[in-house]
């Protein structure tokens, strides 16, 4: 156990960093076990019970400040759940280099969300049948997202909130990690009953994520995010490219 503690901060950073652009640590945590050789399945499944452990800690933090749309969040978190379980159920049916391709698209989508993030605004919206019925079909799709990359579905959830449902950014962000709560413990619950867990892996990297959480939450009013997301995308970019040349054989 000791030769894995290097997951702790490994969730650390994960938590952070999800917790204040709203994506969830996956996008960090999955490449890098990815590329380490661990199984796909193992490293989604790892990821959930970190996204889970982080969501805790940063719904907690939202919540004091007043930031979660709660209606919404439920709402969107319980549509969310037959989705992770299909998600769960393909991830084990997709080889190795598919699954790196595929996570490599994910990632350069999560570039271009972090990139337009800062132009995204919301607009008072009447939420019609139509409208509510929409993004609960969206929802169920951002599950299969969530569950087969393990990456909680934040990439879609935000801009849905956003431009769908016309919560501010801020709430959105917020809101986010609720909606994790519930696709995140669905996804590990079934990934566990199909034998993908690695409970040490997911333990190590859930110490990490829930302090992240609680940390990245607080920093989200203080920290210049436009410095931040460049970071990240830079970050993200070359883990997608690794992906891309692993899949491939270069």
């Amino acid at each position: 156990m000791f030769e894995n503690l290097w997951l702790i901060p490994l969730g650390f950073v994960a938590g952070v960093i999800g917790s204040i652009v709203g994506l969830g640590g996956g996008i960090v945590l999955v490449p890098v076990l990815t590329l380490l050789g661990i199984p796909h399945t193992m490293a989604s499944s790892s990821s959930l019970f970190a996204a889970f452990s982080n969501s805790v800690g940063s719904t907690v933090s939202y919540y004091k400040q007043q930031r979660i749309d709660f209606k919404n969040g439920i709402r969107l978190g319980l549509f969310s759940i037959p989705g992770t379980i299909l998600g769960a159920i393909l991830s084990a049916q997709a080889t190795s280099d598919t699954f790196k391709i595929l996570f490599g698209f994910v990632l350069v989508g999560s570039c271009y969300y972090l990139f337009v993030k800062r132009n995204l605004d919301s607009k008072q919206k009447i939420l019609s049948s139509k409208i509510l019925f929409a993004s609960s079909a969206i929802s169920f799709f951002a599950g299969i997202l969530s569950s087969f990359f393990g990456i909680g579905g934040g990439i879609v959830f935000v801009p849905l909130m956003i431009i769908g449902l016309g919560i501010a950014v801020k709430n959105a962000t917020a809101t986010s990690q609720l909606i994790l709560l519930f696709s995140s413990a669905s996804g590990m619950v079934v990934h566990t009953l199909l034998g993908h867990a690695n409970f040490e892996y997911a333990l190590l990297m859930s110490i990490g994520s829930v302090i992240g959480g609680f940390i990245g939450a607080r920093l989200s009013l203080e920290i210049k995010e436009t410095r931040l997301r460049l970071l990240i995308i830079t970050v993200i970019l070359v883990a997608a490219i690794k992906l891309f040349l692993h899949a491939f054989g270069i």
